[in-house]
């Protein structure tokens, strides 16, 4: 059976994150019944990354297999079916039965928007953190550089994570102002689950004054989820954009 690579971008909000729950609203969920409406019986459809509740994506990735022999057609055909989710298939591509969108992937990308500012959101309700104390961007990413690389994340994992280590190599994690708009981008091959939320929260705390840049350095050597600060809101974090081999 063709399989085929998707390119989706969704709002959060509405759903229990992306992994599929029995009479629960998830993304996942979404998709597979838009893709068996398709199909005309059941379709597992597998996401790069599996995103907490609430939190958004532009740039998810997840496959699938179908039958459908017009393979122009299927973002067409299931964005017709998840209406009125507010989920969309960006693009569908034809691939080898060897992609797997989860163990494939080469680096994930996370965006994390913090507003800035003493007045409530109104676009962006529910698509950022706003924090109305004012943050010192420069001592954040003066604390960010102290966990790039190799390290025991144990500090930023959650107690539920279910990975068989807390070790990762996180490549990317800077932030920057534009105007009353802060912004956290980070990279890594993979995630321990919410670490980037609870190196957000730390890092706030660093932006607020209430902890020195080299206080991140330390609460990671510590190793203990109890050393960490609060953990952010998943309204201002985004899946951006996930890697594979050979991709430009």
């Amino acid at each position: 059976m063709p399989r085929y690579k998707l390119l989706i971008e969704y709002h959060g909000g509405p759903y229990q994150g992306w992994m599929r729950l029995p009479g629960i609203p998830t993304v996942q969920g979404a998709l597979e019944e838009a893709a068996a409406k398709i199909e005309g019986a059941p379709v597992e459809v597998i996401g790069a990354g599996r995103t907490d509740s609430g939190v958004h994506a532009t740039g998810q990735v997840a496959h699938l297999d179908l039958t459908l022999g017009r393979p122009e057609k299927i973002a067409d055909a299931l964005n017709f079916h998840l209406r009125p989710h507010p989920i969309a298939v960006l693009k569908a591509e034809p691939v080898g039965d060897d992609f797997h969108a989860r163990f494939s992937a080469a680096a994930r990308h996370y965006r994390y928007v913090v507003i800035n500012r003493r007045a409530d959101l109104a676009l962006e309700r529910g698509l950022a953190w706003r924090i109305p104390s004012k943050l010192d961007a420069a001592a954040m990413q003066a604390g960010a550089q102290h966990v790039l690389g190799t390290h025991d994340f144990s500090t930023f994992r959650d107690t539920g994570c279910q990975a068989a280590s807390p070790v990762k190599t996180l490549d990317r994690l800077d932030v920057a102002r534009l105007g009353d708009r802060i912004e956290i981008t980070c990279a890594a091959r993979s995630f321990l689950h919410r670490q980037v939320r609870s190196l957000v929260g730390s890092l706030v705390e660093v932006g607020r004054g209430f902890q020195r840049p080299e206080w991140m350095h330390e609460i990671l050597l510590a190793a203990d989820r109890t050393a960490c600060g609060p953990v952010a809101p998943s309204d201002g974090l985004f899946l951006e954009r996930v890697d594979y081999p050979g991709s430009a």
